[in-house]
C-alpha cells in the first residue's frame, strides 16, 4: 500500500535533515556568524569574506576559489528569508529540494552574486580603506548542561554609541599635493591637509541585552561572532564583538574534549560483591553504572556514547567513571575474625 504524498514528503525532509547533520558545510560557520545573526550582520560578513577570497585577489589559489564558492553559496541561502527558514529546519538538502520543486535558487553564479552586492568590479572596493573600531572579546561562562543540550543566554552589554552633538567638526580629511612656484622655472611640491565640515558627534554609554545561542557540543575557547557590535569608530565601521566560550566547573562531571569523566565512591563491600547504582546525566536521564564483579580501587570503566555531543554532529563521546573504594577506618575483633573466615573460604 502506497504511503500518502504528505507522508512521503515528511520522510524526505526528515532524511534530508539527518544528511545535513552528518555532512556538508554549515552555512553559518562558512560566513562566521551565529545562527541568530541579523540580515545586516550576514551582509557585513559576506562583504568582508567575499573581498578576501575573491579569485582576482588570489590568482591560482584553488583553496581560495573553493572558499569563495562556499561563501557565495552560503550567502545566497542566508540572505533569502524563505531559503534561510528552510535551511534552519531541513539543512542544505532541504534547500536543494525546495529549488528542484520550483522554489527558486540556483539561478545565480558566484560572480553574479558578488557583482549584485558590490556593483561589479573590485578596483574601487580594494582602494577603499575603512577605519574600524576595536574588537571586543567577552568571556562567556556556559554550564556543562548548556553545552550538552544547547540553549540561549541573555547577556547584558554596555558600549559607547555615537550620538549627535552641537556644532561642526573636521571630517573626511585627506592630504592633497600641489606645486608652488618659488622662482623662474622652479617649483616646490607641497602637501596640505584638506577636511570637510560634518555635523558634530559624541560618545554616550548605552546598555542592552544580547541573546547568545549556545550550540550542542561547543568547545572551550570557541568564539561566537557578532559583526559590528564592538567599539564604534567615528567616520568608520564598528569593531566586532566576540563571545568566547568558557565552561563553568561542574559538581559531577569533568569534560575532556567530547568525553566526560565522573568519580563515584563505593563501599568496600560493594567493591567486593558488586552494586546497583545509577548516575544522573546532564539532561537528567539515568546512566546505569552498577557492577556485578569485583571492583578495584581507582578502576575506570567506559560507557560508550554517554559523553558530550560532537558539535554539528549526531555522535557523542564517551563517559569514563572512576570508582573510589571507601575502606573502613577501623574494625572490631569480631569483624576481623569474620573477614578472615570469608577470605580463607572456611
Amino acid at each position: 500500500m502506497a504511503l500518502p504524498r504528505t507522508w512521503l514528503l515528511l520522510l524526505v525532509f526528515l532524511l534530508s535533515h539527518v544528511l545535513a547533520a552528518l555532512g556538508g558545510k554549515n552555512y553559518y560557520d562558512v560566513l562566521q556568524v551565529s545562527k541568530g545573526a541579523s540580515e545586516e550582520q550576514i551582509k557585513r560578513a559576506y562583504r568582508k569574506l567575499a573581498l578576501k577570497y575573491h579569485p582576482d585577489k588570489n590568482p591560482g589559489n584553488e583553496d581560495a576559489n573553493k572558499r569563495f564558492a562556499e561563501i557565495n553559496n552560503a550567502y545566497e541561502v542566508l540572505s533569502d528569508r524563505e531559503k534561510r527558514s528552510i535551511y534552519d529546519r531541513y539543512g542544505e538538502e532541504g534547500v536543494k529540494q525546495h529549488a528542484s520543486r520550483g522554489g527558486g535558487g540556483g539561478g545565480m553564479n558566484m560572480q553574479d552574486i558578488f557583482n549584485s552586492f558590490f556593483g561589479g568590479g573590485m578596483a574601487q572596493e580594494e582602494e577603499e580603506v575603512i577605519a574600524k573600531g576595536d574588537d571586543v572579546v567577552v568571556e562567556l561562562d556556559a554550564t556543562l548542561e548548556d553545552l550538552y543540550m544547547g540553549g540561549s543566554l541573555r547577556v547584558w552589554r554596555e558600549k559607547n554609541t555615537i550620538k549627535p552633538a552641537p556644532g561642526k567638526r573636521r571630517c573626511n580629511c585627506r592630504n592633497e599635493v600641489y606645486h608652488r612656484q618659488i622662482g623662474p622655472g622652479m617649483f616646490q611640491q607641497m602637501t596640505e591637509q584638506v577636511c570637510e565640515q560634518c555635523p558634530n558627534v559624541k560618545f554616550e554609554r548605552e546598555g542592552y541585552f544580547i541573546t547568545v545561542d549556545i550550540e550542542k557540543g561547543m568547545q572551550d575557547g570557541q568564539e561566537l561572532l557578532f559583526y559590528e557590535d564592538g567599539e564604534p569608530k567615528i567616520d568608520g565601521e564598528a569593531g566586532d564583538l566576540k563571545f568566547r566560550i568558557r565552561t563553568a566547573p561542574h559538581v559531577r562531571f569533568r569534560r575532556e574534549g567530547n568525553d566526560l569523566h565522573a568519580t563515584v565512591t563505593i563501599s568496600l563491600v560493594q567493591a567486593l560483591v558488586g552494586l546497583e547504582k545509577t548516575i544522573e546525566h546532564l539532561d537528567e536521564h539515568l546512566v546505569e553504572i552498577g557492577t556485578k564483579g569485583i571492583t578495584k580501587p581507582k578502576e575506570v570503566r567506559k560507557f560508550k556514547g554517554e559523553g558530550m555531543p560532537l558539535h554539528l554532529s549526531s555522535k557523542k563521546g564517551d563517559l569514563y567513571v572512576t570508582y573510589e573504594v571507601l575502606f573502613p577506618k577501623s574494625l572490631t575483633e569480631d569483624q576481623k575474625t569474620k573477614i578472615k573466615a570469608i577470605l580463607s573460604g572456611s
